[in-house]
């Protein structure tokens, strides 16, 4: 980790502006033989004076940059539990804070899960203390939200400390930093759950590489601060004079229909019967019979053809001349073809027959983006399927996704906006892709 004096550095740039210095950010990760730190002479020649007072300076000020090797190996991990919390969120917690580690070969020693009270919790805390954790991570089930609350009082009741309870970064702003015995504690945010970059990962990084960082240090990192606006938080808004109502959110739903269903070896199964009628017409009706504001299809491949399997329904159609670029182009053209005003949308595959028009209503109705549920999608037995519903605030990340892929991965990047609703059977996770699922399902009367 790079170390840095910054108002030496300053100091070394104010000297004379023919010397610049330039290094990379504070308290970077560097690997070996990277390049830390530059120096660059703006005209041809200096007068001897200006060089001697440089070095001077820097001499002086000495070391002006350094690097800090990682030297914290054992690391130990506490999630608490409480009821609702899917286990398979907390496999992913740990999986995603082992990554974290890998950079520095930190090891964790020691895993555990236990209820969220402030007594399991101080016994878990013991309990690990003769494995000799060098840095001790709680995940809590809940925000710690004042220093009464569950994890900082176990650590107390552990006979520890709490160092500092909050920092000036966001996401990250409801870390906790303590100490029991000789291992650091970190309590951390709920924003750790999630594999992209936020204040946790500043204090982490620093403690790994035994860098100064208790109350002062985090206090002062509020400039900069503002990493990233949160999505799963209200985006600020004026103040009302009167109390306002939330009204209902328009969703509207997007069948994505556009496909060469070259995995079929031949005719385009969405045009092929099934129970009566065109497997497209399925998708479309789970979206009409679900109620939403509105229903766009996208197509392409003979999208004549997919129009008139369609007609009679209540629905818009919306072109992608790109379709054999992939998902994310139909997804792109069907974004760019819904109203404006809608607050979601339920994207929908036009080859899951199975998806039903009250599992689509499930969908909309679980959609409480004042409450941080801004995506929703179903699960069946673990696993996640189809459809999603995305709110607004993700249109630009699915507008910008290439290839033949949707926006799965943003589940696993905003893992404190997802909720999830129990899908009573299998439709939600079956597309129908070989000509023998086709036929198997033909066959159902």
């Amino acid at each position: 980790m790079l170390i840095v004096d910054r108002a030496a550095v300053d100091a070394l740039n104010e000297l004379d502006e023919a010397v610049t210095f330039a290094t990379l950010s504070e308290h970077a990760a560097v690997a070996a033989d990277a390049m830390v730190a530059t120096v660059k002479i703006i005209p041809f020649a200096l007068s001897e004076e200006i060089v001697a007072r440089a070095e001077a300076l820097a001499r002086s000020r000495a070391p002006l940059v350094s690097v800090a090797p990682y030297s914290v190996r054992r690391v130990a991990a506490i999630s608490t539990i409480l009821p609702g919390l899917d286990a398979k969120v907390v496999d992913k917690t740990i999986t995603t804070f082992e990554r974290r580690l890998q950079p520095s070969s930190a090891k964790l020693i020691a895993e555990r899960r236990v209820r969220h009270n402030e007594a399991a919790l101080t016994a878990a805390l013991k309990e690990i203390e003769p494995d000799k954790a060098e840095l001790i991570v709680i995940f809590g089930a809940s925000a710690v939200t004042d220093r009464r609350d569950v994890v900082p009082g176990a650590i107390e009741a552990a006979g520890g400390v709490v160092e500092r309870l909050g920092m000036p970064v966001d996401p990250g702003n409801l870390l906790l930093l303590g100490r029991i015995g000789r291992a650091t504690v970190l309590g951390a945010p709920g924003c750790a759950r999630s594999p992209k970059e936020n204040g946790f990962d500043w204090v982490l990084n620093r403690l790994l590489a035994r860098a100064p960082v208790g109350a002062k240090e985090i206090a002062s990192m509020g400039v900069g601060g503002l990493l990233m606006e949160i999505v799963s938080r209200p985006q600020p808004r004026a103040a009302a004079e009167t109390p306002r109502v939330t009204p209902k959110p328009k969703i509207a739903g997007l069948v994505l229909a556009a496909g060469r269903s070259t995995r079929m070896g031949g005719p385009n199964k969405l045009l092929e019967p099934l129970l009566g009628r065109p497997m497209v017409r399925h998708a479309a009706a789970a979206a009409l019979g679900a109620g939403l504001s509105e229903v766009v299809v996208v197509t392409g491949h003979q999208g004549s053809a997919l129009e008139a399997a369609l007609s009679g329904l209540p629905v818009r159609f919306a072109s992608n001349p790109d379709y054999a670029e992939g998902l994310s182009t139909s997804l792109r053209a069907g974004l760019a073809a819904l109203s404006r005003d809608v607050d979601g949308v339920v994207v929908l595959l036009g080859d899951m027959p199975g998806v039903t028009a009250p599992l689509v209503r499930r969908i909309a109705e679980a959609f409480e983006p004042e409450t941080g549920a801004h995506i929703v999608t179903p699960a069946r037995g673990g696993r996640r399927g189809n459809p999603v519903l995305w709110g607004r605030r993700f249109f630009p990340d699915l507008a910008r996704v290439e290839g033949d892929v949707g926006g799965r991965h943003l589940l696993e990047l905003h893992p404190e906006a997802v909720r999830e609703v129990e899908a009573e059977d299998d439709g939600a996770l079956i597309d129908v892709d070989t000509p023998e699922m086709l036929k198997a399902l033909q066959a159902i009367r």
